[in-house]
């Protein structure tokens, strides 16, 4: 079955009796974006943040699972990688926010296909792996 993509040809030219592999500079960045949405936790914190700045003990509730150290080590790596900023508010007690930057809010189009793609498909997936 063909898919249609809408995707141009990401593979270098070589003739049909060689080794095509993609572009080595396509695969950086595809290697970089992965680092940066890598690990178990990433995907699902952003969209918590999806609908604005989030606390840090609603973050954690949110995410359900997530041990403290977990979620901060995941926000800092988030916040290195330019999609989360951090903002503490002074006062007793400390208050943290986490909010995603714009850079984060570029993914949000591929974010929603994710979603849309598990909702079409993950389901079926699911039914065909543990469903006999």
């Amino acid at each position: 079955m063909k898919f249609e993509t809408g995707m141009e040809n990401l593979t270098s030219a070589c003739e049909s009796d060689c080794d095509c592999a993609p572009d080595p500079a396509l695969l950086a960045d595809f290697k970089r974006a992965i680092h940066a949405l890598g690990g178990k936790w990433k995907l699902e914190i952003l969209v918590v943040l999806m609908n604005g700045a989030v606390r840090f003990g609603a973050l954690r509730r949110s995410v359900g699972g997530i041990t403290q150290h977990m979620l901060t080590t995941q926000l800092r790596e988030l916040e290195q990688d330019g999609l989360v900023t951090r903002t503490a508010f002074a006062g007793k007690p400390l208050r943290v926010e986490y909010e995603l930057t714009d850079a984060a809010y570029g993914q949000l189009p591929a974010l929603k296909e994710i979603l849309s793609w598990s909702r079409l498909y993950g389901n079926a997936h699911l039914v065909v792996t543990h469903g006999t």
